[in-house]
This record gives C-alpha cells, structure tokens and sequence, in this order.
C-alpha cells in the first residue's frame, strides 16, 4: 500500500504552496523585468519543498518511544548529519560556480545541471530497485517452506523503469552537449551510419525491456534498461551541429523534469510530481516553439540529429566581392543615424564583446542615436542566451526587443549593426526554397539603409552550412575582427 494515502494534510498543503512558488517563477522568467522575482518564487518553493521531505521522510531512532514516533520526532541524529553534510556540499559547489561562472558560459552550466538532475534520477531508481521495501514499493511474500519473495508493486516497475530511461537519457546526452558547447568535442555533427535504424531499435528495446520489467523483477532487466539508455542518450546529441544546442538544451530541460516526475511517483511525492511535471512540459513547449523559429520539425528533435543533414553537407564561403569597412567608418555612419538597431550572435558572446557592446549604445545615445536591440529566439546557445548577456552588461530592458516587435522597424533604421549572427539574419530562408533554412524567420536587417556585419572572417558558415549572401549586398559593409576588438575601436573612434 502507498504511504501517499497517510499524508498528513498540513504536508499536502506545504507541496502545494511549493507548486503555487514554482508556477509563479516560471512566470516571472518568462520576461527579463520579472526574472529576478521568478527566481525568488523558485528558491522559496525549493526550500519549502526540501525541508517538508526532511520532516517527512527522515528515518526515526529505531529505539525511541512509539507516542513520540508518531508525531514525527526522535529523528535519527545520524541521518540527519549525514544529510546535511551532503546539502552542504552540494549547495557550497553551488554557490562557488555562480559566483565565478561566466555569464557567456552559462549554456554549458545549464547542460551540466541537466545532467545532474538525470544522474540523480537514475541513482533513486536504483536506491528503490535494490532496497524496495524502504521505499514501500514492495510486498514481502513468504510461501510455504520457501525463503520469502520481495515483490516490487507492477506499477511501480513502470514508474522505476520509465524514470531511470528519461534519467539516463538526460545525464548521457546532456554531457555531450557540455562537451559541444564546451569545446571539448567538436561542434560539428558526427553522423553514424544508419543512426535512425539504430536510435528506433534502441528506443524499442527499452520500452519493450521496460514492459517485460512489470513481469520479472530480474536485475539484468533493470540495468540493462539503464545502460541501454545511456547508450541512446549518446546517440541522439552526438548527431547534432554545435549551433542547434538551443533547441537541444531545451528539450533535455524537459526530459529532466519527467524523470523527476516519475521519480516522484516512485517516492510517493507530490513535489517532485508537480515540479516534475512542470518543468518537462514547459520545457517541451519551449522546445515546440523554438522548433518553429528554426523551421524544425519537432518530431525529428525527439528522434536527434535533426541538425545534422544540413550541416554535414554544409559550403564554404563563396568567394564573391563585398565592402569591407573600418572601425572609424562605422563610427562615422551610426553617429550620423536616426536609429541604430543592434543584433547581438554567438559571436558576440564569444568574444564577450556584451560590456563594449553597451560602452558604445550609451556613446551613440549622447549623440542623440536612438539605440535598440533585435534579439532572435534562436541567437545564441540556449534560449535567452542573448538577454543574459545583455542583462550581465545593464542594458536597459525597453531597449531589447523580440524579433515579432521589431523586425517592423528595420524598414524605417538608418544602420542595422550585426555582431555575430549569421543564420538568423539570412535573406535566403525568406527567398531561397532549396535552402535549409527557407521557412526560418529571420530578423530583416538587410532593409536598414546601411548593414554594419562585424565577422572575424569571410571563411566559414552557420550551423545550417550555407552562406549568407547579406554579406554581398550593396548596402552591406563588412567589419572585419574579433568582435570585442572590432567594438572597441568603434568607442574610439566616436
């Protein structure tokens, strides 16, 4: 029998104030403004959260008084201790790396945390797989002059199994994607022979493994699921080019948050269902939607490697003339402008160019420019990759603007000023039906009078492997640098 049913109500009502708490941050992040207060209805649910499952599920004393027992005290000092110890750990690597993390890095923290949330899940399906019965998952069954049986309730198998899968899943594909974003691996797609064949046979068998789990408890059935998944977990974020990471990023936010929620089903606790719940399908919905910036099928996102055809067969740059400029000529223009428009990429994340980025808005805006920020949702390597970034530089909020409020304007903008965005500011997806981009709302920067594109060379290309042919265009100068470099002799010069 689940102990959920002997919930006490009081425990029931501090989840749900903890659920209410983290509705109410993922509200506040869903605008720069609002983001600060999001995260402080996030902390205080956690905290609410964590120290209801002390008080509930801490072990008593074995040997204390039953009276006392029942109201919950006489707790094992010894346990406790130990579970302190961990949270102090925990929370001081915590505090250590946000203090000294770089904002510009902040898509490999967000993968790595990814994979800790999956470790931990696949570590309490284990915990619960081999010791059911502290977890009352099980029944002990004694037949007649045979040693007793331990019988893990078919349901739970389900909820064990399932939880440990999206875990794996999520650890194993999150790593890799660290190590992309990272460096350590090479961005570009590594494309396995008949990869579809094998990620569906792989997907199969697990499910499959996990359907036969509900018949026999074997411990090859468990862990073979368990090492199957980390296997698959591989296999679908190794065929992925390096710049898809945003999408990626946020479909594994979503898989962590349905482990945690089968995992919540298996610990009988409705925290960790709710907050599970809410995080996969926020996460999932974000996935959906910025499947549609990119012109992505969601379906192939599940399935992985749906960057990795375009890329594979990506160009070169194509050697055809273009206007380079200087620094003191795009000075002289922007400070000859009405309005200034600027479209901040990974390239400017890069080179961390965000703080001379600002020096140079606030230079402009003493001139009388009127200055504003064109952000795409796919800019970057993770979903708000460009307003974090911003933010870290104290640009002011009503100067950042979505591509739907903004990409009006450009028409009416004296100099669109690109730093680091390639693919998000190509013509070829509105115009070009053989590109693999065509379909990918882009941001219209080639109808400002005058396109400033800071590059750190012509060679290369975008996660989508073609050229952008903005770059040859008429009113397009070419600003040639690493972008920090570029943007301080820009200051310079003005």
């Amino acid at each position: 029998m689940h102990e959920a049913a002997a919930t006490p109500a009081w425990v029931l009502l501090a989840y749900l104030v903890s659920g209410v708490c983290f509705i109410l941050a993922l509200r506040g992040l869903s605008g720069p403004e609002s983001s600060r207060r999001g995260n402080r209805f996030g902390m205080i649910g956690m905290a609410i959260a964590v120290v209801t499952t002390l008080v509930t599920h801490v072990p008593v004393d074995q040997y204390a008084n039953p009276a006392t027992i029942e109201h919950g005290l006489n707790w094992n000092l010894s346990t406790i201790g130990e579970i302190l110890v961990a949270i102090a750990i925990g929370g001081g690597i915590g505090l250590i790396t946000a203090r000294k993390i770089q904002m510009t890095a902040m898509p490999q923290l967000v993968a790595a945390f990814h994979s800790l949330v999956g470790m931990a899940a696949v570590l309490v399906g284990a915990a619960a797989f081999l010791n059911p019965e502290a977890f009352g998952i099980a029944v002990r069954i004694t037949p007649i002059a045979s040693p007793s049986i331990i019988s893990i309730f078919p349901v739970s198998r389900i909820e064990m199994g399932l939880g440990v899968a999206i875990g794996a899943i999520t650890f194993s594909g999150s790593v890799i994607a660290f190590l992309k974003l990272n460096g350590n691996m090479s961005g570009k797609p590594i494309l396995l022979p008949l990869r579809h064949v094998i990620n569906l046979g792989t997907l199969v068998a697990i499910l499959g493994l996990i359907a036969y789990f509900t018949q026999d408890q074997a411990p090859w059935v468990f862990f073979t699921v368990v090492g199957l998944s980390f296997a698959i977990g591989f296999l679908l974020i190794i065929p992925i080019g390096g710049a898809d990471m945003p999408v990626v990023i946020s479909m594994l936010n979503s898989y962590s948050g349905w482990a945690a929620a089968a995992m919540g089903f298996t610990l009988h606790n409705s925290a960790m269902i709710i907050t599970g719940a809410l995080v996969g399908s926020s996460g999932a919905i974000l996935s959906y939607i910025m499947c549609r910036a990119m012109n992505r099928s969601f379906i192939s996102v599940i399935a992985g490697g749906f960057g990795g055809a375009a890329a594979a067969g990506g160009a070169d740059a194509i050697d055809r003339p273009f206007k380079r400029g200087s620094a003191e000529d795009a000075a002289f223009l922007m400070k000859q402008a009405d309005q200034v428009i600027i479209v901040p990429g990974y390239g400017m994340a890069v080179s961390q160019a965000q703080h001379a980025l600002k020096e140079m808005a606030d230079r402009l805006k003493k001139e009388g420019v009127r200055v504003k920020y064109a952000i795409h949702p796919v800019a970057g390597r993770m979903p708000g990759h460009m307003n974090v970034l911003l933010a870290e530089a104290n640009v002011p909020y009503d100067e950042v603007f979505e591509l739907e409020d903004i990409n009006s304007e450009f028409a009416q903008t004296d100099v669109a000023f690109v730093i680091g965005a390639n693919d998000v500011t190509n013509p070829a997806a509105k115009t070009d039906k053989s590109s693999p981009i065509y379909g990918m709302p882009v941001l219209d920067v080639e109808k400002a009078r005058t396109v400033l594109f800071v590059k750190r060379s012509m060679g290369g290309v975008g996660y989508a492997g073609v050229d952008n042919e903005l770059f040859y265009r008429d009113n397009t100068m070419m600003l040639l640098a690493d972008a920090k470099k570029m943007v301080e002799e820009i200051v310079k010069a003005l």
